[in-house]
C-alpha cells in the first residue's frame, strides 16, 4: 500500500459489516486510525450487538492497525456526538467521516407502513446529519482558531436514490435526500476546509443479496470481484485522503469496478412566454419541451 492516508483518522459509520467493513479495512491499509461504528443490528434494523464493530477492530489491530470500535447509534444526538468524541479521545483528531450505516425495509408504496417509513429515512438521513453536523462543528472551530483542517466527508447514496427503485420507495426517498444534503454540505463548509463528496455504490452485500443474487454472484477462484465490497472502497479510501484536494460537491456512482461521475439535475429545453398560459397551452408546450429532452433513466424494477 501506499500510505495515502497516513496520520489521518477516519471514522466509518456501519462499519462492522459489507461496504463499511471494506472501508474500514481499506482505510487502515493506507495509514489510517479508524473509528469503527456499528449498532450491530439486522437486515432489517431490529436487535442490537456490540460484537460487528469489535471484530472489524480487531482484524484492524491484528494487521498491525489502529482502531477502537463504537456501537452507539448515529441517527440519535447523544451517539453521533460520541462518535466525533470516541475519535478525537483515541487519537486526538478528526480528519475523514464516512457515512455508511443504513438497513431496509423494502415494501411497495400500498403496503409500506408509517413505522417503516420512519425507520429507513432515520436511519439513512438523519444518520447522515448528524454524525455530519456534529463532525463539522469540531471542524469549524478547528477552522476559527486559525488551524483550518483537510476534511473529508463521503456519504452514501445509491442508484434507487438517482433513479428510484420498484419496491423501495422509504430508501429511495432517503437516499435522494442524502444527494441533497452532499451538495448543501459541500457549499457551506468549504470555508472551513471541509469537501464533502456522495458515491452510489453497487456491491454484492447482505443488503443487495436477495435482489440482484444472479448478477452479484461471486466470480470464479482467482477472478477479480469486481462486485465484492472491496472494488469500492479504493475510490472511497482516496475521495477521503487529502490527495482529493479540490474535488467536492460531486456523486460518483462505483458498480462492478467502474467509476461514472454522475450528473444531476440541469435546466434542459425551457421555452418562456410574455403572457399568461392556458392549461391547454402549458401542456401543449410541455409536451414540446418532453419530446426536445433527454428522457430520464429508468427505474429499478421497472417493467
Amino acid at each position: 500500500m501506499t500510505g495515502l492516508c497516513e496520520g489521518r483518522v477516519v471514522v466509518v459509520t456501519g462499519a462492522g459489516r459489507g461496504l463499511g467493513r471494506a472501508h474500514a479495512l481499506a482505510f487502515a491499509a493506507e495509514g489510517a486510525r479508524v473509528v469503527v461504528n456499528d449498532l450491530g443490528v439486522g437486515l432489517d434494523g431490529t436487535g442490537v450487538c456490540a460484537r460487528p464493530a469489535q471484530q472489524v477492530a480487531e482484524e484492524i489491530r491484528a494487521i498491525g492497525g489502529e482502531a477502537v470500535a463504537h456501537d452507539g447509534d448515529i441517527a440519535t444526538t447523544e451517539g453521533a456526538a460520541s462518535l466525533v468524541s470516541t475519535a478525537l479521545d483515541a487519537f486526538g483528531r478528526l480528519d475523514t467521516l464516512v457515512n455508511n450505516a443504513g438497513f431496509l425495509r423494502d415494501r411497495m408504496l400500498v403496503n409500506l407502513g408509517e413505522d417503516d417509513w420512519d425507520a429507513v429515512v432515520r436511519v439513512h438521513l438523519k444518520g447522515h446529519f448528524l454524525p455530519l453536523r456534529h463532525a463539522a462543528a469540531q471542524w469549524r472551530a478547528e477552522a476559527k482558531a486559525g488551524r483550518v483542517p483537510r476534511a473529508r466527508v463521503v456519504n452514501t447514496t445509491s442508484g434507487a436514490g438517482l433513479l428510484g427503485s420498484v419496491g423501495q420507495g422509504n430508501y429511495a426517498a432517503a437516499k435522494a435526500g442524502i444527494v441533497g444534503l452532499t451538495l448543501v454540505a459541500a457549499a457551506e463548509l468549504a470555508r472551513y476546509g471541509v469537501q464533502v463528496n456522495a458515491i452510489a455504490p453497487a456491491a454484492r452485500t447482505r443488503m443487495t443479496e436477495r435482489t440482484f443474487a444472479d448478477a452479484m454472484a461471486a466470480p470464479a477462484e482467482g477472478r477479480f470481484d469486481a462486485m465484492a465490497p472491496s472494488s469500492v472502497s479504493p475510490l472511497v479510501v482516496w475521495l477521503g485522503s487529502a490527495a482529493s484536494s479540490g474535488v467536492t460537491g460531486q456523486v460518483f456512482e462505483a458498480d462492478g469496478g467502474r467509476i461514472t461521475v454522475m450528473e444531476g439535475w440541469r435546466p434542459g429545453p425551457s421555452a418562456g412566454r410574455a403572457a399568461r398560459r392556458t392549461p391547454e397551452e402549458a401542456g401543449a408546450a410541455a409536451r414540446e419541451l418532453l419530446a426536445a429532452a433527454e428522457p430520464p433513466g429508468p427505474v429499478y424494477g421497472a417493467r
